[in-house]
């Protein structure tokens, strides 16, 4: 992948090929408005009338509601459309898509902004390989200017971080309550808007989960009476099926529900829509009459219930990520903003979790051996597009036991495809797999034991010299964690949830400042740069890594000559590993094939 990233011109252009129908803004600035927001390295498009037939109406209607009364307190000189969803979801339902129907930008980072006479859209760096100049919207807004946004979609960091640099400049940010995208897709005759999923909740065992959520419940109000606190909102999705040991699918690949949960030192309250709910969860989320139970009351409540909390002597805990909406329904001095206790539970596994990522791999490695085995058949017959491919392995994956799905869409991408950050095959992209180009399949699943990410990079011809070269060179870095002196705007690694969101937090491995990281403990999960592996941290005299991904690199792609005696002793001791644990469960399955292709792969380098 890093090869084409690099050196192929033929691929900045492809990676734009989203994007052909905006103009690319180059406006130098020193600072820009959104800092706050997360972005590092903004990539500026100004959104044109013919990026779908129903943009120019959409805009121009956009521009008549910013002046409306009946929805705004002032005219808006701009307004703000982020791409997430009340609980900041990284991945969002199809019904909160609201930068992606205006704009028609695919991707799933980007930020839309609406003037009256220009529309501009910008995302992070994961998307282009060459950086642009930062925009500052604030010089193309005159002074008492009034910007909107819907403040349930932004976290109360960024609203006080975007507020006062706008007051700064003699502007001011106002909450636009009734969202003005939401009013143009609804009454929209070509492009109706999804409903919002309401799919049925299901508890996750103990055999799965390893720790009741009472206890789980517990530990959160030990970290809330150390924090001087009454209560703690809970917003993001994950958070809430981890505490809770529940998991849904509203979601495509995340195994979530639109809900929210309050713990407080006297009871637990779970807000969803009621239908969500059986009689299955209904039992698992009752301890019986002496005991606590989970009180479950409707989704649309959860601003009443937290009004409520002022009563409270002590302050009411939030997430730095909640959304302003929430945390401005209570006064200054009842709210304590900053990560979650529960999100670094979640992060560092209990026995019993990293029991459950061990197996998983284990399958997993076993769905990718034979779908590498199949495609060493069949590459060669060219029928094998992405798609297909991508179709093959998902099928394989689903043989597994405990598969439940994908933890995110397959990047299936041949030759120049394959350096396209987050690429996704579609039917306008997609290209045939052949013996003259490298394939990279950056993909994983969803087991009821833990999620899965695993990336290959692999040539089923001959690959040149110059491919073998730069593979191996990466190869090194990966060893090494770090790619030094390459800045690709990407992440090296993230956190991987356990039967939960393929990318979690707080920790990672990234050049990029989190303040929420509280470093690196035994028991968590991370994934790798290069070729993919999730990697287990484990305590020995100080933190060391151990591989969880169990999948041969192809050996044909690699210069042995360029690397040290400890990389290759890494290496070889790592494919009889591989071999080791793969190998009896693909013999066990029958599947001869695959078993011949793991072997051969993992025969020792000199």
């Amino acid at each position: 992948m890093i090869i084409a990233r690099l050196h192929n011109v033929a691929v900045r252009k492809n990676c734009l090929q989203t994007l052909n129908t905006y103009t690319r803004v180059s406006l130098k600035s020193a600072k820009h408005l959104f800092s706050g927001v997360g972005f590092e390295t903004m990539f500026i498009y100004r959104l044109s009338s013919n990026m779908r037939p129903s943009s120019g109406h959409n805009l121009a209607t956009l521009r008549k509601l910013m002046k409306d009364r009946k929805y705004v307190q002032e005219p808006l000189a701009a307004y703000i459309v982020p791409s997430c969803d009340a609980h900041h979801s990284e991945y969002l339902a199809d019904v909160d898509e609201r930068r992606r129907y205006l704009s028609g930008f695919t991707g799933s980072a980007g930020t839309a902004v609406v003037t009256q006479n220009q529309a501009f859209l910008w995302t992070d760096g994961r998307y282009y390989l060459q950086a642009q100049q930062e925009m500052d919207i604030i010089k193309n807004l005159e002074p008492g200017s009034h910007v909107g946004t819907d403040r349930l979609l932004v976290s109360s960091t960024d609203w006080k971080s975007m507020a006062g640099k706008l007051d700064l400049a003699g502007s001011q940010l106002i909450s636009v309550e009734t969202n003005l995208v939401d009013l143009l897709w609804t009454a929209d005759r070509e492009t109706t808007r999804p409903a919002r999923p309401t799919n049925p909740v299901f508890p996750l065992g103990l055999e799965f989960t390893g720790r009741t959520w009472q206890s789980k419940v517990e530990e959160v109000r030990k970290e809330i009476k150390k924090d001087r606190c009454d209560g703690i909102v809970l917003s993001a999705l994950d958070e809430v099926a981890w505490v809770l040991n529940l998991r849904g699918s509203d979601i495509a690949f995340n195994p979530v529900f639109f809900s929210y949960c309050v713990i407080t030192l006297k009871e637990v309250v779970l807000f969803l829509q009621p239908s969500q709910v059986n009689p299955t969860v209904q039992d698992a989320l009752t301890s019986g009459d002496m005991e606590e139970n989970v009180f479950i009351q409707d989704y649309s409540k959860i601003k009443d219930y937290i009004s409520g909390l002022a009563s409270c002597t002590g302050k009411i805990w939030f997430s730095d990520t909640s959304s302003h909406a929430l945390v401005n329904l209570l006064p200054p001095n009842k709210i304590h903003s900053k990560v979650t206790p529960v999100a670094n539970m979640k992060a560092i596994k209990n026995p019993v979790e990293l029991k459950g990522f061990e197996n998983c791999h284990i399958r997993d490695a076993a769905a990718l051996c034979e779908y590498f085995s199949w495609l060493e058949k069949h590459v060669k017959t060219g029928q094998v597009t992405e798609i297909s491919g991508a179709d093959k392995l998902e099928g394989f994956r689903k043989q597994q036991e405990n598969f439940v799905g994908l933890s995110f869409p397959s990047i299936s991408g041949s030759g120049p495809n394959g350096a396209i950050i987050h690429y996704r095959p579609s039917e306008e992209t997609n290209r045939q797999l052949s013996l003259d180009e490298l394939y990279l399949i950056d993909s994983g699943a969803q087991y009821k034991d833990g999620t899965t990410d695993v990336t290959r990079t692999l040539h089923f011809g001959n690959p040149t010299e110059y491919e073998k070269e730069c593979f191996t060179r990466v190869l090194k870095g990966s060893f090494n964690i770090i790619v030094l002196g390459l800045d690709y705007a990407h992440g090296t690694g993230h956190g991987v949830g356990s039967f939960l969101n393929v990318h979690e937090g707080p920790m990672g491995i990234s050049y990029r400042y989190n303040s929420n990281d509280q470093g690196l403990e035994e028991g968590m999960i991370l994934s790798r740069f290069g070729g993919r592996n999730d990697i287990i941290f484990v305590e020995k005299k100080f933190l060391t890594f151990d591989q969880l991904t169990l999948v041969p690199i192809q050996t044909k792609l690699i210069l042995p000559g360029l690397l040290t005696d400890q990389e290759t002793d890494w290496l070889n001791n790592y494919h009889q590993t591989c071999r080791d644990r793969v190998g009896p469960l693909l013999k066990e399955m029958g599947k001869v094939e695959a078993l011949d292709w793991l072997i051969k792969e993992t025969q020792p380098i000199g």
